[in-house]
């Protein structure tokens, strides 16, 4: 590589100039995809045994609160677990294609996520077309006349959803049951045998659980219903929750934008432009595999866990005020929640379910 691009990759790109084409911004994180089988190992290790050791809390404490404790810790490593398989099905957690895809299957057994439905749900749609309407499909928003159109259940599940109270409602109908687990045609067009084998993987893991919950209960004389509540049901809520609000968080924004239309959306460099950098204070980010790092993971899915720090922070560096950077907050998520309920295509901003703008008209793509 000559001095001159060299100097040219290392140069901040200022705001006034255009935005670097995608394999540009991809080479400034070349050094930084590395993958190592050890660290992937380790972590898969490492939360399960700490999931197991949560589990074995809600049955061993007597305490109602030491059980709620335990409950919540082992939904959050659900979460934790969950971010190792969503890298793994990335192919970005160890160098080896068929190892990554057995880690990734093992990581979302706690989740009941079937691995190759969320392959083609987030890899494919998600990641492919994030924020174009028509395609993804997470999150995305409907426009004044889509809401008038719904049924008064529906309006009210809308509601309910973008209400900042239950993200974890909507990813479990509208993500986990609709989509991934046994889901019909009209959900999912294309049906391949595999996604019958992930789906009978996760419901006998169900199953399992079911079945220890059972003997746990028989061995200690507990209630099989009040001990399922600590040691299936809230931790299985808490992981929708957790999830329902991360996703929502990484692409909801009164600055980011959505777009139904195909050429707009390519001109506005969605890999960047639809992302948020949500940041927390006492380093809370790292418990959750950095996957806050958000734009660095959109940009080059290729970047394990274990390196997304590095690699946002390059590009936040790369792309002074480009990249939507949020320190995290109750009340900025709730005035989110506020804010982003419907789109306007035309206006190209945010509005209220009464069709009243609520943020800035985006620029038009260039």
């Amino acid at each position: 590589m000559t001095s001159l691009s060299m100097k040219t990759i290392e140069t901040p790109i200022p705001v006034d100039q255009p935005m670097p084409h995608r394999k540009v911004i991809r080479e400034w994180l070349v050094p930084l995809s590395e993958r190592t089988t050890f660290s992937a190992i380790f972590l898969l290790i490492l939360d399960l045994s700490v999931w197991a050791l949560f589990l074995a809390g809600t049955v061993v404490f007597q305490a109602w609160w030491a059980k709620l404790i335990c409950a919540i810790g082992a939904g959050f490593t659900i979460g934790r677990l969950f971010i190792i398989g969503h890298d793994a099905c990335h192919q970005s957690l160890t160098p080896h294609r068929n190892l990554n895809k057995w880690i990734g299957r093992i990581a979302f057994l706690p989740s009941l996520t079937p691995y190759s439905l969320w392959d083609i749900g987030h890899n494919v749609v998600h990641h492919g077309y994030t924020n174009l309407k028509g395609f993804d499909f997470v999150w995305a928003p409907l426009t004044k006349d889509e809401f008038q159109a719904l049924s008064p259940i529906q309006k009210m599940l809308d509601r309910a959803y973008r209400s900042g109270w239950a993200p974890g409602l909507y990813y479990m109908i509208e993500i986990w049951w609709n989509k991934m687990f046994f889901p019909n045609k009209k959900n999912m067009p294309t049906r391949r045998p595999i996604f019958i084998k992930d789906n009978l993987l996760v419901s006998a893991f169900g199953l399992l659980w079911l079945a220890t919950l059972y003997g746990a209960a028989q061995a200690t004389e507990q209630s099989f219903w009040i001990l399922g509540l600590f040691f299936v049901v809230i931790p299985f809520l808490f992981w929708c929750a957790m999830i329902g609000f991360v996703v929502y968080v990484h692409h909801t924004h009164v600055k980011v934008s959505w777009h139904d239309e195909r050429a707009a959306w390519s001109k506005a460099q969605p890999f960047v432009s639809t992302t948020v950098h949500l940041t927390f204070p006492f380093n809370i980010g790292a418990l959750m595999h950095h996957i806050m790092e958000h734009t660095a993971h959109h940009v080059d899915m290729s970047i394990p866990l274990y390196k997304l720090k590095a690699a946002q922070s390059k590009l936040e560096t790369m792309l002074p005020e480009r990249i939507i950077v949020q320190p995290f907050s109750w009340s900025w998520y709730f005035d989110t929640a506020k804010n982003c309920k419907l789109y306007d295509f035309s206006q190209r901003c945010w509005t209220d379910y009464q069709g009243q703008a609520t943020s800035i008209p985006a620029p038009l793509p260039i």
